[in-house]
């Protein structure tokens, strides 16, 4: 009986030890089981996505289309009315009729071969030297895209071509506001089409379209050494070759906005364009665009406040002007960082930027005697250049991702060095380009018109129309 009793109780001890053992390997061979099919499923859903066909984001593609809205709205209205309110009262149709040409005829020629030479990789796939230079003739008036046909953040790429015409548009309607009042349009005309050909497109296709400013690693997320750099530098020697105005600083008093309103309206319209301008340049509706959509704002608020200030210590008033100059140097600084910088960069950028800026235009510009008449060079040009400097400082992997590019303030100081480079080449190519097409437009037509005409106004001279009735 006790010999029985033993083993029954040996066969349950057994039974105990032995049933959980087999219960945790059935679980784990179904863990593995389910393991084995996850990944199996990973592996098809991947050769899957790589097999299918791009699809496109109806999301991007409506904040893109929006964004395109905008930056085109920075220049006719916005530009328009900014240098129009800061002119005589005898030229402000002039500075509108020069932004509405802009508008016209370089979108014309940028859906005609502008887009290609920039984004288009003919050059760049034959192995050819050009493809640092331009990128080619595939894309010439975008023949060899369809509505099917995307790009980054899957939007159509015609959409992508032409949010790029705007910024087309408005770089050299940038360059206006250093020669304004004096320019005879003809010459004008000739001018910049040569200078969008020649200047801008060159450079866009360096930093934005494969060329060796992008392939060295140059940030510039929305245009600074495109856009503000370029346009600046090429105003200041536009400035200077064309010669000062009749009368400045030789009459006892400068030469005051004629429509201040004017003046707050338009920088109202840049400044709301702007965000189309820097947060669209991700062209996706994400993470990216609002921190690019923050910085801007924030950048430009510190930069206005700031001159706002300085204005009112040095000068014991503070202006419209003062204010709405500052909030346009803080749009143009953090325009290269944007996609890099965070808070405290944005706070950094529009406080240095309006630093800089306004000792140029109140101290520097007076000093030197030239002639920059709506301080085209000492906002956009200076502005940029300290924008796409300080990028190489406050660019950080909270934004750009783990293995995102970062600055000097973060320990990467060889990307301060790329953008100092990038800036250098910007400025050099801008100048001398610039200068041999002035010679050559000047010479054969004629840049600056008469003495008389300029006195009269450009409005009439130029156009033949008032802005505003005589009996006004």
């Amino acid at each position: 009986m006790k010999r029985r009793l033993f083993k029954y109780i040996t066969i349950l001890l057994f039974a105990s030890l032995t049933l959980p053992t087999a219960v945790i390997a059935q679980d784990s061979l179904a863990t593995s089981t389910d393991s084995l099919q996850v990944a199996a499923t990973a592996v098809v859903e991947k050769v899957a996505a790589e097999e299918a066909p791009a699809t496109l984001d109806s999301g991007n593609t409506a904040w893109m289309i929006v964004a395109t809205v905008l930056v085109l709205m920075m220049t006719v209205p916005g530009l328009a009315l900014f240098y129009g309110g800061l002119v005589r009262q005898k030229n402000v149709l002039s500075i509108i009729m020069q932004c509405l040409f802009i508008t016209g005829v370089i979108s014309i020629l940028w859906i005609a071969f502008g887009y290609s030479w920039v984004f288009g990789t003919s050059f760049m796939e034959s192995d050819s030297a050009l493809g640092a230079i331009i990128g080619g003739w595939d894309k010439v008036f975008l023949c060899s895209l369809t509505l099917d046909t995307l790009t980054a953040g899957n939007i159509p790429e015609i959409l992508f071509a032409l949010f790029q015409c705007m910024f087309a548009v408005i770089t050299p309607a940038l360059i206006i506001g250093a020669f304004a009042e004096r320019i005879k349009f003809s010459g004008y005309v000739v001018f910049i089409i040569l200078w969008s050909i020649i200047v801008y497109n060159p450079m866009a296709h360096w930093v934005w379209g494969g060329g060796w400013l992008q392939e060295m690693g140059a940030i510039d997320f929305a245009g600074g050494t495109v856009v503000h750099i370029n346009a600046g530098i090429s105003a200041l020697v536009m400035a200077l070759m064309l010669g000062r105005r009749k009368g400045y600083r030789t009459i006892g008093h400068p030469f005051t906005p004629h429509n201040i309103p004017f003046v707050f309206i338009g920088t109202a319209l840049l400044w709301l364009g702007w965000f189309g301008f820097n947060a669209g340049s991700g062209l996706a509706a994400d993470g990216l665009a609002a921190n690019a959509f923050l910085v801007t704002h924030l950048a430009t608020c510190v930069a206005a406040v700031a001159w706002m200030s300085l204005e009112w210590f040095l000068y014991k008033k503070p202006t419209i002007v003062g204010f709405c100059t500052g909030a346009v140097a803080g749009l143009v600084a953090i325009t290269p960082a944007a996609g890099t910088a965070d808070v405290p960069g944005a706070f950094a950028i529009g406080g240095i930027s309006a630093l800089v800026c306004f000792f140029m235009v109140a101290y520097v510009k007076p000093k030197l005697k030239y002639d920059d008449s709506l301080d085209a060079f000492g906002v956009h040009g200076v502005g940029g250049i300290v924008g796409s400097i300080l990028t190489g400082v406050f660019a950080t992997q909270a934004i750009t991702g783990p293995e995102g590019v970062q600055g000097a303030l973060y320990g990467d100081w060889n990307q301060l060095w790329i953008q100092v480079v990038a800036t250098g080449a910007s400025v050099v190519y801008s100048a001398a380009l610039t200068f041999i097409l002035f010679f050559i437009v000047n010479k054969t037509i004629g840049l600056r018109v008469s003495k008389e005409e300029e006195a009269v106004g450009l409005d009439i001279s130029q156009h033949g129309e008032y802005a505003y009735s005589e009996n006004e």
